[in-house]
């Protein structure tokens, strides 16, 4: 009986072995297909960035940003100075520029933001510096998530 269990034991030790290896290029396809891309604190960009992706920016940007169905995220080294688009905006560094945004605006504690806001939610952390004015948009957030839906009604009214 023992013996039986001792084999047991083994076979099950041994199948878990080759589990992380046919798991592993898994866990990366599936980061794979989250498309995110990043410009590196030592990248500056002048001109008009756009696209559909979320985007990690850590470095120098001038211009403007328009990314209406992904998610920016300004890291904690970014200098932005650009009107900027998307569907929702994590500043960790400094943003000058009016901001837009479907979703969320979040300026984190050591974040930075002068210009004006414009979203369906807001969330600005304890020391967090902000100036400049901010418009709550629920509008904008009912028609990204019913679609046509909310047209529909407005016209009917």
């Amino acid at each position: 009986m023992w013996g039986t269990k001792k084999l047991d034991t083994s076979q099950a030790v041994a199948p878990e072995a080759t589990l992380p290896t046919t798991k592993t290029p898994r866990s990366l396809d599936s980061t794979a297909e989250r498309e995110t891309g990043r410009l590196g604190s030592s990248l500056r960009v002048k001109g008009e960035i756009t696209g559909t992706e979320d985007l990690v920016i850590d470095g120098l940007i001038e211009g403007s940003i328009q990314l209406n169905k992904g998610k920016l995220t300004v890291g904690s080294t970014a200098k932005v100075t650009a009107d900027v688009s998307a569907r929702d905006v994590v500043v960790h560094g400094y943003v000058k520029g009016n901001v837009r945004a479907n979703g969320k605006i979040e300026i984190r504690k050591d974040g930075s933001v002068i210009g004006n806001l414009t979203t369906s939610q807001i969330i600005i952390e304890d020391g967090a510096n902000f100036k400049g004015s901010i418009e709550i948009d629920r509008g904008a957030s009912k028609e990204v998530d019913k679609g046509g839906a909310s047209r529909a009604a407005s016209a009917g009214a």
